[in-house]
């Protein structure tokens, strides 16, 4: 089992930043792709962006040149760098992590609340 657990969310001001981190635990593949993932009030859950092993990303472009991926892989933790945060950028964001040995399985975190007022 792997279990996600996710901080640094909060209320910030249009322009401001905001860092999230997510700790991956439990029994970890050493290929996976870790990313994040929102859901703002009524639409669908999107991807915001990926990271594999490799270090390979792939962004939404809603947050490109906006947001930074990261990952410490001997920490097992993925972090997202957001600036110039955007009204529109507000959503819970989710930790995801698949692992990509055998058969694929995909794990979530409980979710941080990003707010940006205007």
């Amino acid at each position: 089992q792997v279990q996600l657990v996710e901080s640094g969310g909060g209320l910030v001001q249009a322009g401001g930043s905001l860092r999230l981190s997510c700790a991956v635990s439990g029994t970890i593949v050493s290929i996976n792709i870790m990313g994040w993932y929102r859901q703002a009030p009524g639409k669908q859950r999107e991807l915001v962006v990926t990271i594999s092993s490799g270090g390979s990303t792939n962004y939404a472009d809603s947050v490109k040149g906006r947001f930074t991926i990261s990952r410490d892989n001997a920490k097992n933790t993925v972090y997202l760098q957001m600036n110039s945060l955007k009204p529109e950028d507000s959503a819970v964001y989710y930790c995801n992590f698949r692992s990509m040995v055998g058969a694929i399985k995909t794990y979530w975190g409980q979710g941080t609340q990003v707010t940006v007022s205007s």
